[in-house]
């Protein structure tokens, strides 16, 4: 028998729960309208598993909204993220495959009205916040909504630090231990370059990455989506030439800079990369920099660096500071690294 009721207003939205394909699918419906709902035995055990993840769930309707005024400065501002250690991640794919690594690093899911909780997040606890197209496309920084039906507000990794903030200071202690590689970036500023060498570090198991000055924000929305979830699972610090200095003197790093032969800004001699050269690295603990296509490397790593470069045959005096990087990440990457990836069964 089928008992006809009206859609609860959104103030009674916490103290609602059926199971979350019906929530979704009510909400679907023009909130003008009076809607039918069923109330199932086998909508029950749907609503219980919901409870018991502990979803809330809230409808947002207005672009002044102090979350949607809080997710917008996530979007724009480097400073606001560090300060309240959270970042904004836009796409439903870009999501799932940070959820992979930390699914209770969310705070808020944004849904489009009438999108479902996707499987892989029905364990997720904390708050899921439908919104209209107006206030996806305000948060989203985005002219249509079309590809943008979800957004998440994350807790920033906890193996971030930013070394000029008050809140992080001096705190590398416990960050590394023994560190074999680090890959060092020096005033990278393309967010997609800065997301895809993040990426590369970790799929080649290097231990972290050093950002110097003038570098992109590794939790802009455009270095988040390039790196694919490897920022979640690589330590990341922020610092200048002086914190950099004191981890390769604690750890007694080597120092190496990539760099284009025919730049005439390298007063030493360049080593070439070569099996020969990587094999005679294998024990070493390295740091790797590399700079910017644009202004190159700074004077600092020119200074302090031994420089190498990637041989090429043709006109071609340099290579995409991505594409460079990942031959260089590959080449060197750590010793047990190659070990298990040359094992033949």
């Amino acid at each position: 028998m089928l008992l006809l009721a009206r859609a609860p207003p959104p103030t009674l939205a916490a103290n609602y729960s059926p199971s979350p394909e019906r929530a979704l699918r009510l909400r679907s419906i023009s909130s003008s309208s009076a809607v039918t709902a069923t109330a199932s035995a086998a909508a029950k055990p749907a609503a219980a598993a919901s409870s018991r993840a502990g979803q809330r769930r809230k409808q947002v309707a207005s672009v002044a909204n102090p979350l949607v005024k809080h997710c917008v400065k996530l979007r724009l501002s480097a400073a606001y993220r560090r300060s309240c250690r959270r970042l904004l991640l836009v796409g439903l794919a870009p999501i799932l495959e940070m959820c992979r690594f930390e699914l209770d690093a969310i705070d808020h899911l944004l849904l489009l009205d009438g999108v479902e909780v996707p499987e892989e997040l029905r364990e997720f606890s904390g708050d899921v916040v439908f919104v209209n197209a107006a206030v996806m496309k305000k948060v989203s920084g985005m002219q249509s909504v079309d590809s943008t039906e979800a957004i998440a507000v994350m807790h920033m990794p906890r193996h971030f630090r930013d070394l000029g903030s008050h809140e992080d200071g001096d705190s590398l202690h416990g960050l590394f231990n023994h560190p074999k590689r680090i890959l060092v970036l020096d005033g990278i500023q393309d967010p997609g370059n800065l997301g895809t060498l993040i990426r590369s570090a970790c799929a080649f198991k290097w231990d972290g990455v050093f950002l110097l000055p003038a570098c992109c924000d590794p939790f802009n929305e455009k270095a988040l989506r390039a790196a694919r979830g490897a920022s979640l699972q690589l330590p990341i610090v922020s610092g200048t030439w002086h914190d950099l200095h004191a981890l390769m003197t604690k750890y007694d790093m080597k120092m190496m800079a990539g760099h284009p032969e025919s730049s005439s800004d390298a007063s030493k001699g360049i080593h070439s990369l070569s099996e020969e050269l990587a094999d005679s690295l294998l024990n070493e603990s390295l740091c790797l920099v590399l700079g910017s296509e644009g202004n190159g490397l700074s004077s600092e790593t020119l200074q302090a660096c031994e420089l190498v470069n990637i041989p090429m045959e043709g006109t071609f005096e340099s290579l995409n500071v991505s594409v460079a990087g990942g031959i260089f990440l590959f080449m060197l990457q750590p010793k047990y690294q190659i070990d298990s990836t040359t094992l033949t069964p």
